[in-house]
C-alpha cells in the first residue's frame, strides 16, 4: 500500500486541496481529506491521454517498427506525463500497416502506456490529404475492413476516415466492432458530416486541419461538429496548425467535446514520411506542414496561456475527455477510486515534478 499525503488532487470537476491518496495494487483505493494546515504547492493530476501521436525520442514508429522502438517511445512519453496513448500510423502500404500491427500485437502483453493503434488513413479524401501520400489513399471495401480488423485482433482502437467516400456498411462494421471512428482528412459538406455523426461517428481528427472549412455559405465540417450534440473533436494547440484565437473559439463552443492531441512526429529521413524540424514545426521535404513538435504538457500550457481555457478545462482536455471518448474513463483519465494510479505531479509553474504509472514513480533520466 502506498500513501501520497497532502496533495492538491485534480478531479474532473476541479481541484480538491489537501487530499491523501491511498494506492493499492496499482489502483486508487481511496481519496480522503487531509486535515493538515500545511498547503502543498504541487498539483496532482491524472496522467495525460494522447490519442494521436506518431513517435517520440527520435523514433517514428511507422518508419522503424520494432518492439525496441515502441519501448523507447513509451519511456519518453511516460517521463513527459503521457501515461496512455495510441500510436498513430499515417496512410501507408498494407505491408507497413501489417508490420506495425504485428509489432503491437506481439508487444501488447508487455505494453505499459501504449493502448493500441490509431490508423489515420488510408481511407481518406485525397483532396484533403495534407502530408499523406496520395498513392496510398484508397476507398475501403467491407472485405478489406473485415480482414484488417481480424488481423488487428483488437489492437486497432481508432480510425480516421473520410465518410463521404466510404460505403455505409464499412462505417457500420467498424462501429459494430468497437473501433472509434474519427471524421478527418475529408471534404464532407455540412450535410454529409452531420449524417456521419448521426450514423455514429464519434469524433473528428485535428479540427480545422485537412477538412472542408467553415464558410458563411458552405458551413463545412467545423460547423457540423459545433452544432452536433455529441460529436467530439481533437485539436492541435501549437498555434501553428490552428491559430490560438480559433482554438479559443472552438473551446468555448464545444466545451467537454473538445480534446487535445499532440499529433507529434519526430525528425525522420526514412520512408515516405520524412519529417524535418523548421522553426518549431515539422514539414515534409516539399514544405508541407506535417505533425507537431508538441508535448501534452506544452499543449495544456498553450490552452491556458493563449486560448483563455481554464486550468480545469485544459486538464480535462488532456485526460478525462479523451478517456471518455474511448470508453476508458473508469480506468484512466481521472483520479477516481478504482482507476489506475496514473498521475502527474506539477509545480506552480506547471512543470513536471514526478510521474506515477500504476502507482510506481517513473524515474527521469
Amino acid at each position: 500500500m502506498q500513501l501520497l499525503q497532502n496533495q492538491n488532487v485534480f478531479l474532473p470537476d476541479g481541484l480538491q486541496a489537501s487530499q491523501d491518496i491511498i494506492i493499492e495494487n496499482g489502483l486508487i483505493k481511496s481519496i480522503e481529506a487531509n486535515k493538515s494546515s500545511i498547503k502543498s504547492n504541487h498539483y496532482l493530476l491524472p496522467g495525460f491521454v494522447d490519442l494521436q501521436i506518431y513517435g517520440a525520442a527520435g523514433k517514428l514508429f511507422s518508419a522503424e517498427p520494432s518492439i525496441e522502438n515502441i519501448k523507447i517511445i513509451e519511456d519518453q512519453l511516460l517521463r513527459e506525463g503521457t501515461t496512455s496513448f495510441l500510436i498513430c500510423l499515417a496512410t501507408n502500404t498494407p505491408e507497413v500497416f501489417n508490420q506495425c500491427i504485428s509489432i503491437i500485437k506481439d508487444y501488447r502483453s508487455s505494453a505499459r502506456n501504449c493502448m493500441g493503434l490509431h490508423l489515420e488513413g488510408p481511407f481518406i479524401n485525397p483532396e484533403k490529404r495534407g502530408a499523406h501520400v496520395k498513392e496510398y489513399i484508397r476507398k475501403a471495401s467491407l472485405d478489406e475492413i473485415k480482414q484488417l480488423l481480424d488481423f488487428g485482433d483488437g489492437t486497432i482502437k481508432m480510425m480516421t476516415l473520410a465518410p463521404e467516400l466510404q460505403d455505409d456498411d464499412v462505417v457500420q462494421y467498424l462501429l459494430d466492432n468497437d473501433v472509434v471512428i474519427s471524421l478527418g482528412h475529408s471534404s464532407a459538406t455540412f450535410e454529409q458530416a452531420t449524417k456521419a455523426y448521426n450514423q455514429g461517428i464519434q469524433t473528428t481528427t485535428h479540427l480545422f486541419n485537412a477538412m472542408s472549412p467553415l464558410q458563411h455559405r458552405a458551413p463545412g465540417i467545423p460547423t457540423a461538429v459545433f452544432n452536433h450534440p455529441t460529436a467530439m473533436a481533437s485539436i492541435i494547440t501549437d498555434g501553428l496548425h490552428v491559430d490560438f484565437e480559433v482554438v479559443k473559439m472552438a473551446a468555448k463552443l464545444m466545451r467537454e467535446r473538445l480534446f487535445i492531441i499532440t499529433d507529434a512526429v519526430t525528425e525522420c529521413d526514412k520512408g515516405p514520411y520524412q519529417h524535418h524540424a523548421v522553426d518549431g514545426k515539422f514539414v515534409m521535404p516539399d514544405g508541407t506542414l506535417s505533425g507537431s513538435a508538441m508535448t501534452m504538457l506544452q499543449s495544456i500550457k498553450n490552452c491556458i496561456q493563449h486560448c483563455d481555457v481554464s486550468f480545469n478545462d485544459a486538464m480535462n482536455m488532456a485526460s478525462y475527455y479523451p478517456s471518455k471518448l474511448i470508453g476508458q474513463q473508469h480506468v484512466i483519465g481521472s483520479l477516481n477510486v478504482g482507476n489506475e494510479a496514473n498521475m502527474v505531479m506539477l509545480n506552480e509553474q506547471l512543470d513536471v515534478v514526478k510521474v506515477f504509472y500504476r502507482g510506481a514513480e517513473i524515474k527521469s533520466e
